[in-house]
């Protein structure tokens, strides 16, 4: 599945609009004893936890929206953008990516 930030795919023409597709995914994040976990990562210069956790989750989102835009015909998806919630509350310290597009079909 080709997912694409971008309004168009250069070189191919779009055929047909599916609509809206959107993945998520929650992350449980220990705020303070990840981040400083985590501090002595980035001065290390290595990749923290916390950031290998949101990767994760951008990952799982990614799949989920891919899934469904197959499901609906779709051989792309364009105009991708990924946002990030921190639910905090009742929710503790939890964290939602979301990522969003237009499923759609194409061709050469």
């Amino acid at each position: 599945m080709l997912i694409l930030t971008t309004p168009s795919i250069e070189g191919k023409q779009i055929t047909r609009y599916h609509g809206i597709v959107t993945g998520d995914a929650l992350i449980g994040a220990n705020l303070y004893k990840d981040m400083f976990s985590g501090v002595r990562d980035v001065v290390g210069g290595k990749t923290s936890r916390y950031e290998e956790e949101l990767a994760t989750a951008r990952r799982i989102a990614m799949d989920s929206m891919a899934r469904k835009a197959e499901e609906m015909g779709a051989t792309a998806v364009i105009g991708a953008r990924v946002t990030y919630h921190n639910l905090g509350g009742t929710m503790g310290n939890t964290i939602l990516v979301t990522i969003t597009g237009t499923a759609v079909s194409h061709r050469d």
